[in-house]
């Protein structure tokens, strides 16, 4: 918009509002006390009108909360009785487990040691057979085998 294009609607807003306040002016029906009066009537109107609106509404909604609170009170009831009872199986299964953990254990030293105490008897024999036999054994290192 050119200059002189925004110059010709600042000055016809102008016009327009200065015809109508006098329009305004010349064909009011009423004074302007009655005037003010009348919208300050119609403004306490519609605050009452929101007011009123905005009780019911609160009221509505804290009747619909007052009806699902005891469904939600009794869900999140059933829902800590659910987590109290799963720390207990796990409190259970974690004790069940390191009880198990300990006879293993257990078990597999004394296995260990049967193990241990049979070889340690099979070397003996070996080397009481060994000198019977008379019998040498010679470790041989590989330098010596590529000589």
């Amino acid at each position: 918009m050119s200059l002189r294009g925004a110059f010709s609607f600042v000055l016809g807003g102008v016009a327009g509002a200065v015809c109508g306040i006098a329009a305004g002016l010349l064909l009011a029906p009423r004074s302007g006390a009655e005037s003010r009066a009348m919208a300050a009537d119609a403004m306490n109107d519609a605050w009452d009108s929101a007011v009123d609106a905005y009780e019911r509404g609160s009221r509505v909604v804290s009747d619909k909360v007052g009806a699902v609170r005891p469904s939600v009170d009794a869900t999140s009831d059933e829902l800590r009785a659910k987590v109290d009872l799963a720390r207990e199986r796990m409190d259970q299964l974690r004790d069940s487990l390191s009880e198990t953990v300990a006879t293993t254990t257990a078990q597999v030293q004394d296995a260990v040691s049967t193990v241990t105490e049979k070889v340690t008897e099979a070397a003996e024999q070996m080397d009481e057979q060994t000198e019977a036999q008379g019998v040498r054994v010679e470790v041989v290192e590989e330098t010596d085998v590529e000589a």
